[in-house]
């Protein structure tokens, strides 16, 4: 009996050592994601900055962690599914083209290792209007919009004013958040709806674009 309760405890041993040895595996390599970001580069620029004439937002120095589950959930089908999501669509594929997990984790650590992009002011918006509307939001992202990963709220600073509207607009007509393995997505359409005119999203996109 006490043979088997050493083998047993050194069994759980070695799980617990090959689990930990997986999960250093796991974690994103910024120096293997670089190489793979150039073919993300022709759209989203050199250095994450996005590209308004292609549709493609910022994602320089976004939380690593809301990159890779925003690239799973792509290539899963949870997101850029919805006939109505254009450019969302144009997304999946070139999600799908990281090979695994792990080029996800990588591309994503590389993403959230680039500086956050300066932005131009795109849209017309009351600033402190988006103030006050933008308050219910502090709760999840932050009073100056930098997110919580605890809460799975990503930042919202430093993202080009027409990308959020762009996706405030698709939570509030369910382009976005509807498919049901989309949890966190799923939260931010009632919330979307708070802003009850184009007006009150042009607004919060007006103040988010001032937030450092």
């Amino acid at each position: 009996m006490f043979a088997n309760r050493i083998s047993l405890i050194g069994f759980i041993l070695f799980v617990f050592l090959l689990n930990n040895s997986i999960f250093v595996f796991a974690e994103g390599d910024p120096e293997r994601g670089k190489e793979l970001f150039k073919i993300c580069a022709a759209c989203h620029g050199q250095n994450g900055e996005g590209n308004k004439a292609l549709n493609a937002p910022a994602n320089g120095g976004q939380n690593e962690w809301y990159v890779v589950r925003q690239l799973k959930n792509f290539r899963a089908g949870i997101r850029g599914a919805d006939p109505k999501d254009i450019f969302g669509i144009q997304m999946r594929p070139m999600a799908m083209s990281l090979p695994d997990d792990q080029a996800v984790e990588d591309v994503a650590a590389y993403i959230a290792s680039l500086p956050a992009p300066d932005l131009q002011t795109t849209v017309a918006g009351d600033i402190e209007s988006g103030k006050k509307a933008y308050t219910p939001c502090v709760a999840c992202h932050g009073e100056k919009g930098e997110g919580n990963k605890s809460l799975n709220a990503p930042r919202l600073s430093k993202q080009h004013d027409w990308y959020v509207v762009r996706q405030l607009k698709n939570f509030q007509q369910g382009i976005r958040g509807s498919h049901p393995k989309d949890i966190y997505g799923a939260q931010m359409q009632p919330m979307s709806q708070l802003l009850a005119t184009d007006e009150a999203v042009n607004d919060v996109a007006a103040y988010l674009s001032t937030l450092e």
